[in-house]
């Protein structure tokens, strides 16, 4: 048996958090932490060296965009999926620059949603893309 994918999922909305934990583990191919801002997932990053990132754009104090920019300095290989209510061009484009992984709108379908995180780890040299 191999070991769970280790997600770090970062949003200030527990409700968003709730369902994503849900979904996830639900697949039983991911354990799950979790972060409610910025500045502890650039911390836990670094403590809990997790597979990737799950991370919300748009939060108080330290936003998603600062945070990737934090975590990429000292940190380029993990998997970073930006997530967000709202996809405007410019904050794909400042996402991707910044060095995400990858980009999932919060309206994807469920489904997707676990199909996409495990094709960019897979894209990545993580786990597997079935």
């Amino acid at each position: 048996m191999s070991a769970k994918t280790k997600i770090l999922l970062v949003d200030d909305e527990d409700h968003i958090r709730a369902f994503l934990k849900a979904l996830l583990r639900q697949s039983g191919d991911f354990e799950v932490i979790e972060s409610r801002n910025g500045e502890e997932a650039v911390e836990m990053l670094r403590s809990e060296r997790p597979d990737a990132v799950m991370m919300d754009i748009n939060m108080p104090n330290l936003d998603g965009v600062a945070a990737l920019q934090k975590m990429r300095e000292f940190d380029t290989g993990t998997v970073i999926i930006m997530l967000t209510a709202k996809a405007t061009d410019y904050a794909v484009r400042e996402c991707m620059h910044s060095g995400a992984s990858n980009f999932i709108r919060k309206d994807t379908p469920k489904e997707q949603i676990v199909e996409i995180l495990r094709t960019t780890l897979a894209d990545h040299g993580h786990g597997r893309s079935e």
